[in-house]
């Protein structure tokens, strides 16, 4: 099944270049390749088995054949919880992102086939990454979802795209190198320990605990940092704002709602079962970070005027708190960080459609070309006043359960850390706040606002507009079309039953946690029939 998920969307990619002269056929190709890539990861998700995980049975739907045996590879999947949610995630979002783009005018000499083409080819590579258990098949994935996500930032990307999408590309092709060679020196302690190099993540998951502590902290410094830069941590996190604000709508989502959480999805699966001495003694170091991370994105969210940045900029605080989560080592903060990277890709990935949906009708992605939108598009108001409460917290929303559950969680083991970190609700709380203002609220205001409804015929400058003539006339700026709600709804929908019954995604998430927390080989703090299965 693992192996499906892989090709499928590998080969959709592949039928756009004979179908590139017939736009219809290849968009829906592509549309159908993406609804049964969703259709196949939730069989998969009824499959997996909660009761077989939590009698110790890491991973499902295991498949594995040699691949280059002289250097102990293997062409090796499987999945636990954690990476079960991440692939239905992905699974969910590139459906609706197709339908996104459907009429998205792309620049002149790009090709809708060409697009959807490396839309698929990402979701490819996302699929290899989340479901690899030979960690050197992991690194390949790793390194290959670069290119499709380069080409759609530096090829249909905003105006600075070649700028952002080389940025981006160097800074996660310098992680990966430096993963390689702790990559190396790991197949090199394999050997040392079984008479044999191996890539294994089981095998070298059983030789964790007796590897010497100064070795693992080297090597698990070398992948800290590439994942590092792809969650992105500060002061990793430079490439973040400049390819989230350049690249489309539908690619951005990808980046900052899938494909950054590689890099937190990469903390849980490698860096703390397979160096768990050198997890405990750098966690103050990586917590540190955490919490500037916080802090630091919601203040300069605040201070953006593009909005794509200031999306970005937020990201940069949430990933603070799945750091603080991941490296606070209690069951609830795993839980918690764990499904917050699911309920981010969901707010966030709403964010960026609401702001290309603004985008695409005022022609600016400048916060202060827009203000009083709401009496305009009252539907398209409410949607961003729902991601907006999403993404800090309220609860409610999707996203209360899971930053609770890492600062209930972090609270008995980092306190410090915790109470710092709480601040950051408050920030959060103060830039959705200000960006809904800034754009929805008030009267009808701003040049992008101004030039639609001028264009339309709808009024004249600043206050002599009337929104009722301008709604009756079906001015320049008009509320959410069929296909937008169409793209809308699913998120809604997710993001309210998340906030009130996360129960069924935790389930899933719990075995896997409880066997990391397990393999760290430190206590759980929470105590037994804790919060974490408590949560429905």
């Amino acid at each position: 099944m693992l192996l499906v998920l892989l090709l499928l969307p590998l080969v959709g990619a592949l039928l756009m270049y004979p179908l590139r002269r017939n736009v219809p056929a290849a968009k829906a190709v592509a549309m159908v390749t993406a609804l049964l890539e969703f259709v196949l990861v939730v069989v998969t998700w009824v499959g997996y088995s909660t009761d077989a995980a939590s009698s110790g049975e890491r991973f499902q739907y295991v498949f594995s054949v040699p691949w280059i045996p002289a250097f102990g590879t293997h062409l090796a999947f499987g999945i636990d919880g954690i990476a079960l949610v991440m692939i239905a995630l992905t699974a969910f979002l590139v459906p609706g992102l197709m339908l996104f783009a459907w009429a998205e005018k792309l620049p002149e000499g790009r090709t809708a086939s060409g697009y959807f083409a490396l839309l698929l080819a990402t979701e490819a590579t996302l699929m290899g990454v989340f479901t690899a258990t030979d960690v050197f098949l992991f690194y390949v994935f790793f390194e290959a979802m670069l290119i499709p996500m380069y080409f759609l930032i530096g090829r249909f990307g905003g105006p600075n795209r070649q700028y952002a999408s080389v940025k981006f590309f160097l800074y996660s092709l310098l992680g990966g190198l430096i993963m390689l060679a702790s990559l190396i020196g790991l197949y090199v302690t394999s050997a040392d320990q079984l008479g044999a190099g191996t890539f294994t993540w089981s095998d070298l998951q059983s030789i964790a605990q007796s590897t010497p502590t100064s070795t693992q902290i080297w090597l698990f410094l070398g992948f800290f940092v590439a994942f590092a830069i792809k969650a992105p941590l500060v002061p990793f996190h430079t490439w973040l704002p400049d390819a989230g604000a350049e690249a489309p709508i539908v690619a951005a989502v990808l980046l900052v709602g899938v494909l950054d959480k590689v890099g937190t999805f990469g903390f849980l699966r490698y860096c703390l079962p397979l160096f768990p001495q050198a997890s405990q003694v750098l966690a103050p170091l990586v917590l540190v970070l955490a919490v500037i991370g916080i802090i630091y994105g919601a203040l300069l969210a605040v201070g953006q005027k593009d909005m794509s940045r200031f999306v970005a900029y937020t990201s940069i605080a949430h990933f603070g708190f799945i750091a603080l989560g991941t490296f606070a080592f209690s069951s609830q903060a795993f839980a918690g960080a764990t499904l917050y990277m699911v309920n981010h890709g969901l707010s966030t990935g709403m964010l960026f459609v609401m702001v290309g949906l603004l985008v695409a009708r005022g022609g600016s992605r400048l916060i202060g070309d827009y203000g009083g939108v709401s009496k305009l598009a009252p539907l398209l108001a409410g949607c961003l006043l729902l991601a907006g409460m999403s993404s800090l917290a309220l609860p409610g929303t999707n996203s209360f359960v899971s930053e609770f559950l890492v600062l209930v969680g972090s609270f008995p083991r980092e306190p410090v850390a915790t109470i710092v970190a709480t601040v950051g609700i408050i920030f959060a709380a103060l830039y959705i706040l200000w960006f809904y203002q800034q754009t929805m609220q008030g009267p009808v205001r701003g040049n992008a606002v101004i030039r639609a409804l001028e264009a339309a015929g709808a009024g004249g400058p600043g206050a002599m507009i009337d929104p009722s003539v301008a709604a009756k006339r079906g001015s320049g700026f008009p509320d959410l079309t069929k296909r937008e709600i169409g793209v809308l709804a699913p998120l809604v929908f997710v993001i309210v039953v998340l906030g009130f019954f996360p129960g069924p995604v935790l389930d899933v998430i719990n075995p896997s946690v409880q066997a990391t927390i397990s393999e760290v080989g430190l206590p759980d703090p929470v105590p037994a029939g804790g919060l974490v299965g408590g949560v429905r």
